[in-house]
């Protein structure tokens, strides 16, 4: 295991989770994955990079990608002995093994993909999930996802509980609840860079923490 901290970022849609991350990554000078993850992933077990985007976030149990896909197992797939497995399960497996290879490698920023789950014995691994009001996340889906006004709640919540089913069907953790990861933050209370700051101050005081151990 490397030295160093690997972030990974839950979110809300419509919070600016993703922007966090990136603005994270560029503040610190390390990698940043979210969409890179699946091209990666397909690169490295030879298959279809769009069969990795159709299933990207999205959990087997979903009637619509079941019958959108089918349930079969892939060529190949017991190499990854996931070959009993649905189509889009063995694609997760995939995509988890190129995440852990990518924390092996040292710090970086993973947006979403239950990286937290998939990570979780690992010690220099830090949870993060940004969260904001229907309204403010409205506000800026309109404003920078160019999404129309009367449609842009329900698209929020939509893709929340697309995120939200592919989390709790995957690990055995609630998506969105605090208790769930290290650190939970408004991003309408404190803006983009306000996130960014309170989880590079968080970091230093949890690995101070580690270092010295309890006080009490």
């Amino acid at each position: 295991m490397s030295e160093g901290t690997v972030y990974t970022i839950g979110r809300q849609y419509g919070s600016g989770g993703r922007y966090v991350g990136r603005k994270l990554a560029d503040k610190l000078g390390i990698p940043f994955y979210d969409k890179e993850l699946v091209a990666m992933a397909a690169k490295e077990s030879g298959l279809s990079e769009a069969l990795f985007q159709n299933a990207d976030e999205k959990a087997s149990s979903s009637l619509f990608y079941s019958l959108a896909v089918g349930s079969y197992p892939l060529t190949g797939g017991a190499a990854f002995g996931a070959a009993e497995m649905p189509l889009n399960d063995q694609l997760f497996l995939i995509v988890s093994q190129t995440i852990k290879k990518l924390a092996d490698e040292g710090s970086c920023v993973i947006i979403g993909r239950c990286a937290d789950y998939i990570l979780r014995e690992r010690k220099d691994m830090l949870s993060v999930f940004i969260h904001a009001p229907i309204e403010a996340r409205v506000e800026r889906a309109v404003k920078y996802y160019k999404l129309e006004g009367s449609k842009a709640a329900e698209i929020c919540l939509r893709n929340d509980k697309k995120r939200a089913n592919f989390y709790n069907y995957y690990s055995d953790k609630k998506w969105g609840m605090c208790r769930t990861y290290d650190l939970s933050l408004d991003s309408s209370k404190l803006g983009i860079d306000g996130c960014v700051d309170q989880i590079i101050s968080f970091e230093k005081t949890w690995k101070g923490y580690l270092e010295k151990g309890p006080s009490d």
